[in-house]
């Protein structure tokens, strides 16, 4: 058995769509942090869930590694190919194959992108709502269990996926969960699947959930100058009720850093950027009742709109934040984290990840989807700098102490991948160990997206 004999197999298949080029290998072995490139030994571009079968069938019989392939925008190192192997770019898998308007409810193949779904959806008076940020597919969102910007009102991936289609580690091919809005009928193996992150199998299809389009839209900003006000401003919108679609937080160096990336024209201070999604006088209510509240909490420069061009302007500058906190260190890569505590927990959370970056020798701008106790610290190294890769594990350490000891959790959007394999132990505990009797039972060989997730895997 070896990868050498599994290229040949696969070759005889698919013919020119197994890639040995190298600038396809170095593609698919980049990561969009900090971890170092780890190749695989051939990409292959399948086109339907059968050479899936087949590809993974034929890789099982040579214990050759299998790595599921999105886009790419994960940032745990969730699909590096870090024992070598085979990567399955699913960008050919790209169609959606049913829209199904009464029931709201949407089939689609697992390298459809978030954006391309929507603009698909845009004449039906419907939208699929879980937004990253990054236009990533959606096999890929639902293997790391994705969410975002939105999940404060529509929820995550867990809550959006209502069925799949899954190859398993021998090749066999499993449909989980129906179109049915519940059911009671056995183990939830759908969930099973969301946030398996590769390990357990690849997903060829997915039933996802749709919403309404809402008749009107507004978007409000609001700065703070202090990180703590402003949080405690969020948590007292969401005891009053209010139904927020998405509320962000970004602090005084994300802001910096957005305004010359963006041209934007932000104070530079913490700041809330908050929308409303419903009829034209409930979220023109919901606007004026969230100032009320964020007035009491010492915010300033409030303003909302209810025009498209401001709201784009205002969240398109929001989902390039990344890109922004890299520009303002040039050349600079990121250790990217996140955590997610009891929404009382999190301006202390914040504020105190805020001092320690702060005492630190690099820069750590913070944003968060505060409105579901999230945030995201993206700590700026020099690549190549052991010094500075080293203060930035310690700090994403303190950071995923400090999470646990609130009662919260050391990801609660990016994921395990490689990253946050260390404390997984101390998160799950027995938990962790079940996930590996569930890991064995379903690939005894351990052949699928080795290295991540679970123990010994």
């Amino acid at each position: 058995m070896s990868i050498p004999d599994a290229l040949t197999a696969l070759s005889s298949v698919l013919g020119d769509r197994l890639s040995l080029s190298k600038s396809d290998l170095d593609q698919h072995g980049q990561s969009e942090t900090h971890f170092a490139d780890a190749p695989p030994d051939a990409v292959a571009y399948p086109e339907t869930t059968q050479e899936v079968s087949q590809i993974v069938r034929i890789c099982a019989e040579q214990g050759c590694p299998v790595i599921g392939w999105g886009a790419g925008t994960s940032l745990e190192g969730h699909a590096l190919a870090v024992r070598g192997g085979v990567t399955i770019d699913f960008s050919r898998m790209n169609k959606v194959l049913e829209v199904h308007g009464e029931d709201m409810d949407v089939v689609i193949q697992p390298g459809v992108t978030r954006e391309a779904l929507n603009q698909e959806l845009r004449a039906t008076g419907l939208f699929f709502p879980v937004d990253p940020g990054a236009n990533a597919t959606l096999g890929g969102m639902a293997a790391t269990r994705a969410s975002g910007t939105t999940a404060v009102r529509y929820g995550t991936m867990r809550d959006n996926v209502m069925a799949l289609e899954v190859v398993l580690a021998d090749g066999r091919i499993m449909r989980t969960g129906t179109r049915a809005r519940k059911s009671s009928s056995g183990y939830d193996l759908t969930g099973l699947f969301v946030g398996s992150e590769g390990t357990l199998g690849l997903i060829t299809e997915l039933t996802l959930r749709l919403q309404g389009q809402p008749e009107a839209i507004s978007a409000a900003v609001c700065a703070f100058d202090a990180i703590g006000p402003a949080v405690e401003a969020v948590i007292a919108t969401i005891q009053m009720g209010i139904p927020m679609a998405r509320i962000e937080f970004v602090d005084q160096d994300s802001v910096a850093a957005v305004n010359a990336y963006s041209k934007t024209d932000m104070a530079v201070a913490p700041h809330l950027l908050i929308e409303f999604h419903g009829s034209e006088a409930g979220v023109a209510e919901q606007a004026e009742r969230f100032g009320e509240i964020a007035a009491e909490f010492g915010g300033h420069g409030f303003k909302w709109s209810a025009r498209a061009e401001d709201r784009t302007k205002l969240w398109d500058a929001r989902h390039k934040a990344y890109w922004a906190i890299l520009a303002s260190r040039p050349g600079a890569t990121a250790l990217v984290t996140d955590l997610c505590v009891p929404i009382s927990r999190l301006a202390e959370a914040v504020e105190e990840t805020r001092a320690d970056v702060a005492a630190s020798f690099i820069p750590g701008p913070i944003v968060g989807h505060v409105g579901d106790g999230n945030f995201h610290t993206s700590l700026l190294i020099e690549p190549g700098n052991a010094a500075e890769l080293a203060e930035a594990q310690r700090l994403s350490a303190r950071m995923a102490d400090r999470a646990l000891a609130m009662g919260g959790t050391v990801t609660g959007e990016h994921g395990v991948g490689l990253g946050k394999l260390g404390y997984m132990d101390r998160e799950h505990g027995t938990g962790w160990d079940v996930m590996g009797l569930i890991k064995t039972a379903l690939d005894p060989d351990g052949i699928m997206n080795p290295g991540k997730l679970v123990r010994g895997n």
